[in-house]
Protein backbone atom coordinates (compact mmCIF):
# COMPACT_ATOMS: atom_id res chain seq x y z
CA UNK A 1 0.00 0.00 0.00
CA UNK A 2 1.25 3.86 -0.82
CA UNK A 3 0.33 7.31 0.55
CA UNK A 4 0.13 10.53 -1.19
CA UNK A 5 1.01 13.28 1.15
CA UNK A 6 0.63 16.67 0.25
CA UNK A 7 1.79 19.74 2.99
CA UNK A 8 1.62 17.15 5.56
CA UNK A 9 -1.40 15.92 4.76
CA UNK A 10 -2.07 11.98 3.65
CA UNK A 11 -4.92 12.98 0.06
CA UNK A 12 -4.82 9.36 -1.37
CA UNK A 13 -4.04 5.80 -0.47
CA UNK A 14 -3.04 3.16 -3.33
CA UNK A 15 -4.00 -0.49 -2.34
CA UNK A 16 -1.93 -1.03 -6.23
CA UNK A 17 0.13 0.45 -8.36
CA UNK A 18 -1.87 2.87 -10.74
CA UNK A 19 -1.35 5.65 -12.65
CA UNK A 20 -2.54 9.08 -10.83
CA UNK A 21 -2.21 12.57 -11.37
CA UNK A 22 -0.66 15.62 -9.34
CA UNK A 23 -0.10 19.28 -9.88
CA UNK A 24 -1.03 18.55 -13.57
CA UNK A 25 1.54 16.12 -14.21
CA UNK A 26 0.40 12.32 -14.96
CA UNK A 27 2.55 9.84 -13.54
CA UNK A 28 2.31 6.12 -14.58
CA UNK A 29 2.16 2.92 -12.32
CA UNK A 30 5.49 2.37 -13.62
CA UNK A 31 7.02 4.30 -11.00
CA UNK A 32 5.61 2.13 -7.90
CA UNK A 33 7.77 -0.50 -9.02
CA UNK A 34 10.67 1.57 -10.96
CA UNK A 35 11.40 4.66 -9.36
CA UNK A 36 13.85 4.80 -5.96
CA UNK A 37 12.20 5.29 -2.64
CA UNK A 38 13.64 8.70 -2.67
CA UNK A 39 12.03 9.93 -5.63
CA UNK A 40 8.63 8.84 -5.23
CA UNK A 41 8.95 10.53 -1.67
CA UNK A 42 9.93 13.71 -3.06
CA UNK A 43 6.98 13.68 -5.00
CA UNK A 44 4.83 12.83 -1.70
CA UNK A 45 4.51 8.95 -2.76
CA UNK A 46 5.47 6.71 0.41
CA UNK A 47 4.98 3.50 0.74
CA UNK A 48 2.68 2.53 4.14
CA UNK A 49 4.96 1.26 7.05
CA UNK A 50 2.20 -1.71 8.27
CA UNK A 51 2.61 -1.58 12.64
CA UNK A 52 0.68 -4.37 13.83
CA UNK A 53 1.97 -4.37 17.37
CA UNK A 54 -1.96 -3.87 18.78
CA UNK A 55 -3.56 -6.19 16.17
CA UNK A 56 -4.68 -9.76 17.57
CA UNK A 57 -5.58 -13.08 16.75
CA UNK A 58 -9.36 -11.73 15.22
CA UNK A 59 -10.27 -15.79 16.40
CA UNK A 60 -10.01 -14.55 19.70
CA UNK A 61 -10.04 -10.35 19.21
CA UNK A 62 -12.08 -7.81 18.19
CA UNK A 63 -9.60 -5.41 16.16
CA UNK A 64 -9.88 -1.83 16.46
CA UNK A 65 -10.37 -0.50 12.73
CA UNK A 66 -7.02 0.27 11.73
CA UNK A 67 -5.60 4.23 11.11
CA UNK A 68 -3.07 5.67 8.57
CA UNK A 69 -1.21 8.59 9.94
CA UNK A 70 1.89 10.58 8.26
CA UNK A 71 4.41 11.64 10.78
CA UNK A 72 7.98 11.87 11.31
CA UNK A 73 8.74 11.46 7.28
CA UNK A 74 6.64 7.80 7.20
CA UNK A 75 3.32 6.37 6.65
CA UNK A 76 1.89 4.16 9.20
CA UNK A 77 -0.55 2.06 9.56
CA UNK A 78 -1.81 1.18 12.69
CA UNK A 79 -4.54 -0.34 14.82
CA UNK A 80 -6.08 0.89 18.19
CA UNK A 81 -6.10 -1.78 21.19
CA UNK A 82 -8.50 -4.99 20.60
CA UNK A 83 -10.67 -6.29 22.81
CA UNK A 84 -10.87 -10.04 23.80
CA UNK A 85 -14.15 -11.35 23.08
CA UNK A 86 -16.48 -12.93 25.07
CA UNK A 87 -14.88 -15.50 26.63
CA UNK A 88 -18.25 -17.10 28.66
CA UNK A 89 -22.01 -17.15 27.76
CA UNK A 90 -24.25 -14.21 28.30
CA UNK A 91 -27.88 -13.86 29.06
CA UNK A 92 -28.96 -10.95 27.22
CA UNK A 93 -31.49 -8.48 28.83
CA UNK A 94 -33.54 -5.51 27.37
CA UNK A 95 -33.12 -2.01 28.36
CA UNK A 96 -35.04 -2.02 31.59
CA UNK A 97 -33.30 -5.28 32.71
CA UNK A 98 -35.19 -8.07 32.05
CA UNK A 99 -34.61 -11.21 30.45
CA UNK A 100 -34.58 -10.95 26.81
CA UNK A 101 -36.57 -13.79 25.75
CA UNK A 102 -36.95 -15.56 21.81
CA UNK A 103 -40.19 -15.96 20.47
CA UNK A 104 -40.66 -19.74 22.26
CA UNK A 105 -39.72 -17.84 25.28
CA UNK A 106 -36.42 -19.21 26.15
CA UNK A 107 -33.43 -16.84 27.24
CA UNK A 108 -31.68 -15.21 24.83
CA UNK A 109 -27.97 -16.09 25.22
CA UNK A 110 -24.54 -15.27 23.44
CA UNK A 111 -22.35 -17.74 23.51
CA UNK A 112 -18.83 -16.87 24.42
CA UNK A 113 -15.37 -18.66 23.04
CA UNK A 114 -16.00 -21.83 25.53
CA UNK A 115 -18.88 -22.52 24.63
CA UNK A 116 -18.25 -22.35 20.97
CA UNK A 117 -14.95 -24.39 21.21
CA UNK A 118 -16.95 -26.77 23.06
CA UNK A 119 -19.21 -27.23 20.46
CA UNK A 120 -16.18 -28.08 17.82
CA UNK A 121 -14.75 -30.43 20.14
CA UNK A 122 -18.07 -32.18 20.33
CA UNK A 123 -18.70 -32.25 16.36
CA UNK A 124 -15.26 -33.29 16.22
CA UNK A 125 -15.63 -36.46 18.19
CA UNK A 126 -18.73 -36.98 17.08
CA UNK A 127 -17.07 -37.27 13.77
CA UNK A 128 -14.39 -39.52 14.87
CA UNK A 129 -17.16 -41.79 16.28
CA UNK A 130 -19.27 -41.68 13.23
CA UNK A 131 -16.89 -44.65 10.87
CA UNK A 132 -17.61 -47.06 13.93
CA UNK A 133 -20.93 -46.49 14.91
CA UNK A 134 -22.18 -49.36 12.95
CA UNK A 135 -20.51 -51.66 15.18
CA UNK A 136 -22.04 -50.29 17.81
CA UNK A 137 -25.74 -51.04 16.01
CA UNK A 138 -25.27 -54.46 14.74
CA UNK A 139 -24.07 -55.30 18.48
CA UNK A 140 -27.42 -53.95 19.75
CA UNK A 141 -29.17 -56.22 16.31
CA UNK A 142 -27.27 -59.38 16.00
CA UNK A 143 -27.19 -61.53 19.35
CA UNK A 144 -23.71 -63.37 19.02
CA UNK A 145 -21.76 -60.32 17.84
CA UNK A 146 -19.52 -58.46 19.77
CA UNK A 147 -17.66 -55.62 18.86
CA UNK A 148 -13.99 -55.97 18.20
CA UNK A 149 -12.23 -55.13 21.79
CA UNK A 150 -10.04 -52.58 19.43
CA UNK A 151 -12.63 -50.59 18.18
CA UNK A 152 -14.08 -50.39 21.72
CA UNK A 153 -11.00 -49.11 22.65
CA UNK A 154 -10.54 -46.57 20.56
CA UNK A 155 -14.33 -45.39 21.29
CA UNK A 156 -13.41 -44.68 24.67
CA UNK A 157 -10.58 -43.04 23.97
CA UNK A 158 -12.19 -40.59 22.15
CA UNK A 159 -14.86 -39.57 24.58
CA UNK A 160 -12.20 -39.17 27.37
CA UNK A 161 -10.04 -36.87 25.25
CA UNK A 162 -13.41 -35.13 24.18
CA UNK A 163 -13.96 -34.92 27.98
CA UNK A 164 -10.46 -33.84 28.77
CA UNK A 165 -10.45 -31.35 26.12
CA UNK A 166 -13.68 -29.89 27.24
CA UNK A 167 -12.45 -29.60 31.07
CA UNK A 168 -9.10 -27.71 29.50
CA UNK A 169 -11.57 -25.27 28.28
CA UNK A 170 -13.54 -24.60 31.12
CA UNK A 171 -10.30 -24.06 33.05
CA UNK A 172 -9.62 -21.06 30.99
CA UNK A 173 -9.91 -17.33 32.98
CA UNK A 174 -9.29 -15.39 30.44
CA UNK A 175 -9.25 -15.26 26.36
CA UNK A 176 -5.57 -15.69 26.66
CA UNK A 177 -5.31 -18.68 28.35
CA UNK A 178 -7.98 -20.39 25.44
CA UNK A 179 -5.90 -19.35 22.62
CA UNK A 180 -2.71 -20.93 24.52
CA UNK A 181 -4.30 -24.17 24.60
CA UNK A 182 -4.48 -24.07 21.13
CA UNK A 183 -1.01 -23.03 20.51
CA UNK A 184 1.71 -25.48 19.11
CA UNK A 185 5.48 -24.88 20.42
CA UNK A 186 8.34 -27.26 19.75
CA UNK A 187 8.99 -29.63 22.41
CA UNK A 188 11.86 -31.57 20.72
CA UNK A 189 14.78 -29.51 18.81
CA UNK A 190 15.78 -27.64 15.58
CA UNK A 191 16.84 -30.44 13.99
CA UNK A 192 13.69 -33.28 15.01
CA UNK A 193 11.11 -30.58 16.13
CA UNK A 194 7.93 -32.21 17.54
CA UNK A 195 5.40 -29.43 17.70
CA UNK A 196 2.91 -30.32 20.50
CA UNK A 197 -0.13 -28.31 21.91
CA UNK A 198 -1.65 -28.06 25.10
CA UNK A 199 -5.12 -29.16 24.22
CA UNK A 200 -3.38 -32.47 22.79
CA UNK A 201 -4.32 -34.57 20.03
CA UNK A 202 -7.14 -36.73 19.27
CA UNK A 203 -6.44 -40.83 19.51
CA UNK A 204 -5.01 -42.38 16.35
CA UNK A 205 -7.65 -43.48 14.59
CA UNK A 206 -8.23 -47.22 14.21
CA UNK A 207 -9.92 -47.79 10.60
Amino acid sequence: MWALVQNNQIVKTFNYAKGFTLNDNQYPASIFTRWSKAKKEAIGLYEVIVDKSNYKDPAYYNNANSTIAFANGQVTESWGTATPKLLNDRNEVQEDGSPLLDEKGNQVVTLGLKSIKKNIIKQQAAGFLAPTDWYVVKATEVADYTVPAEITTYRAAVRTKSNEMEQMIDACGTVEDLKRLYEYTNTGTEENPVYTRPLGEWPEEVI
